[in-house]
């Protein structure tokens, strides 16, 4: 299973990606990091956005709305 042996490449091609079968020693780091940034302005950008949130009728109390 497998398809075989990897083929030669060339080692001098660059890639953002990483090239032919890139897996970096601190990719669990990498992906860590990414993924902490990502949450953050996700969450910058939702809490602007429920700070200049205007409402000239205001939802019925009980029911939900996301930025209560």
């Amino acid at each position: 299973m497998g398809g075989g042996p990897r083929v030669p490449y060339p080692k001098h091609v660059w890639s953002p990606a990483g090239g032919w079968y890139a897996q970096p020693n601190n990719w669990k780091k990498n992906t860590a990091v990414f993924m902490i940034a990502t949450l953050s302005i996700t969450a910058l950008a939702f809490k602007l956005s429920a700070d200049r949130e205007v409402r000239y009728k205001m939802p019925e109390e009980g029911r939900f709305y996301p930025s209560r």
